[in-house]
């Protein structure tokens, strides 16, 4: 991988780091980032580190069913050489022997009946080499392919924030897609032809070479010839099939992009607009395979001339062969016969590499993906985080992110104590680094100076999952799944009771509403929940975090985006929620947190002001400035 990148995150710009210390983020396609000017991967350098990578973990997929893939191997090679090789050998025999002396007709089945029973012995062989050859690839694809795609999701799942943000979806399942797809294009090419070929080479020099030695050198260096030709020519248009890999992924990511913000695309009457950057995608994709299109009908037209040269070599072998060399009939057969098969099977080397490249092409993408470093990994010897009150605590935190080479300070020797079951607000100008904090905390971010503490234990200490399945989070914008209501209920507790699911949305003011859909809990949400109204999916991922009952509750800007009746809806639910915990609460309106325990006042790197809503009101300062704009309360004691 040859780009280097930075991935630092704060606020809306979410870039990342890894560790304690800032690092790069190293990877071919990690600056995708509009929507008909992604990055291409890598240089041309860096192709055959992405070729040897990608067969890297094809091989690592494989070594799990090294069984299958033995016996793939050596059912290909014995179905070649018993139907393709065997058979006129045996033939060939047959033919000198008749040549030889006449045979009596009561003579025939004692003179041939050992040919009779050798040429059924190999077609009964060469038949069940097929048959075993059909079943052991297509169950090595089936196996392979659930290890390339669990590969791929634990890939993805475990991705930072940044990486996601940028990036299309609709790409990476693609990408994830045709990897999987590539494996068998591969496979399939090596069973047909390069596995051939390798058997007949070897078959040639074994029934052929003590007959006939000169013929078989000549033929292996016009085969060497033919070889070394396709190779480098091959090597010459592999860049090609990564372009138009990358033009096919650009074009579903515009795809995924117009039909995931439809309603958008709708309301400005902007299809004409979405369908001009699809089209120049599209253009794109057309243009890149005509231009694969014409060098590999180039290569093809080379290579079939050397097919040429080679029969013709054998041409004048087989019709002098018997006056200068002295060669029988039978043997003439089998030259003949043996070089026009291995001919053949040459010249569908030219399509074995078109697809090797075309292949290689399509899993180049994942390839750089699997490849990227995790910037938020555990340590090697995590551990679970073990909440017993929930106190938290950021000791000197120093943070900063790069964007476009400009490096921006979000806290500097940042300090913050909140006590277990306390409830705070945090308020500040755009850009103060309130919901940073909160990422912080979450680890979708890592710190680059000081640590952060929950009830004493480094939050980068322990590992991930355990950390986030302490802390409940909600954000502004609800996250559903494109699953049932009651599934997306029970996604912080999948082992819940559909009564236990009840009661949480009972407490999250959303019973109400489920009970009047057709289908109540059955009911699908629709893609990001896009059947419901928003107040509506924020109270379901309220019932979510209170039947998680986690000891940490986020919330940042749960309420900013609803009407005044789902408002108050998801105040009273957030008011339960919040009860017996300890809760963040990132608000602009500051309405949200007026009557919560305490107010942190986030500005220049650090804390501006801290006290109760009546403290920083009579204090005169920032806070009170923003709050004589503002009116209302929200949170009843």
């Amino acid at each position: 991988m040859s780009d280097k990148q930075n991935a630092n995150t704060c606020d809306g710009q979410q870039r990342e780091q890894s560790g304690q210390h800032k690092q790069n983020q190293q990877g071919g396609q990690s600056g995708q980032s509009s929507h008909s000017q992604q990055r291409e991967q890598g240089g041309k350098q860096a192709r055959p580190s992405v070729t040897r990578r990608t067969l890297h973990y094809y091989w690592v997929a494989t070594k799990n069913h090294l069984g299958l893939f033995v016996a793939l191997v050596l059912s290909t090679l014995g179905f070649g050489g018993f139907q393709t090789y065997g058979n006129p050998f045996v033939m060939g025999l047959i033919v000198d022997r008749v040549s030889s002396s006449p045979v009596p007709p009561d003579q025939v089945f004692q003179v041939f009946g050992p040919y009779i029973a050798a040429l059924v012995l190999i077609n009964v062989c060469g038949q069940t080499c097929s048959k075993l050859q059909d079943y052991t690839l297509w169950k090595l694809e089936i196996a392979v392919n659930y290890d390339l795609a669990t590969m791929a999701f634990d890939a993805l799942s475990n991705q930072s924030m940044s990486f996601h943000t940028n990036r299309f979806g609709g790409t990476l399942v693609s990408q994830t897609s045709k990897f999987m797809s590539a494996y068998n294009q591969l496979v399939e090419a090596m069973v047909h032809p390069f596995l051939p070929v390798t058997g007949s080479i070897i078959y040639v020099c074994v029934l052929l070479g003590p007959r006939v030695p000169v013929y078989v050198c000549v033929l292996l260096v016009l085969l060497a010839v033919y070889a070394s030709v396709s190779y480098i020519m091959y090597k010459r248009i592999l860049h090609l099939n990564e372009k138009a890999a990358t033009a096919q992924n650009n074009l579903s990511g515009e795809l995924s992009d117009a039909v995931t913000n439809i309603l958008s695309v709708k309301t400005y009457g902007r299809e004409d607009y979405e369908r001009a950057l699809f089209d120049a995608a599209n253009k794109e994709v057309v243009a890149r395979d005509s231009k694969r299109m014409r060098s590999s009908l180039a290569r093809g037209i080379i290579t079939a001339c050397l097919a040429v040269v080679i029969m013709s070599v054998v041409t004048v072998f087989i019709s002098g062969g018997n006056a200068w060399f002295g060669i029988t009939a039978g043997t003439l057969v089998m030259m003949f016969t043996y070089t026009y098969t291995i001919t053949i099977q040459f010249n569908f080397i030219n399509s074995g590499l078109q697809r090797f490249n075309r292949a290689f092409g399509d899993a180049s993408g994942m390839t750089v993906v699997l490849d990227e470093p995790r910037l938020v990994a555990d340590v090697d010897d995590a551990t679970p985080l073990v909440v017993r009150e929930g106190s938290i605590d950021f000791e000197r935190i120093g943070f900063s992110y790069d964007d476009g080479g400009v490096q921006t300070s979000v806290f500097h020797d940042f300090d913050l104590h909140i006590p277990a079951g306390q409830r705070v607000g945090l308020v500040g100008m755009s850009g103060a680094g309130k919901t940073t904090l909160t990422k912080l905390l979450l680890r979708l971010v890592d710190i680059q100076e000081g640590r952060i503490l929950v009830d004493g234990q480094d939050v980068a200490r322990v590992t991930q999952q355990s950390l986030r399945r302490n802390i409940a989070y909600v954000p502004q914008e609800s996250l559903l799944f494109h699953r049932s209501i009651a599934e997306n209920i029970a996604y912080g507790r999948p082992d819940a009771t559909i009564d236990q699911i009840r009661e949480a949305a009972r407490q999250a003011n959303a019973l109400e509403f489920i009970e009047k859909l057709p289908q109540g809990f059955d009911t699908i949400t629709g893609e990001r929940g896009i059947k419901l109204s928003g107040g509506q999916r924020q109270r379901i991922v309220i019932a979510r975090a209170m039947l998680a009952d986690c000891p940490i509750l986020v919330l940042d800007e749960a309420t900013s985006a609803l009407d005044s009746e789902s408002e108050a809806l998801v105040q009273d639910a957030l008011a339960r929620l919040m009860s017996g915990r300890t809760a963040i609460v990132v608000a602009h309106r500051l309405s949200t947190v007026a009557n919560l325990d305490r107010i942190v006042v986030l500005g220049d790197g650090g804390v501006v002001e801290d006290g109760t809503h009546d403290q920083l009101v009579e204090a005169g300062g920032t806070y009170a400035h923003l709050w004589g704009r503002q009116s209302g309360a929200f949170f009843g004691e």
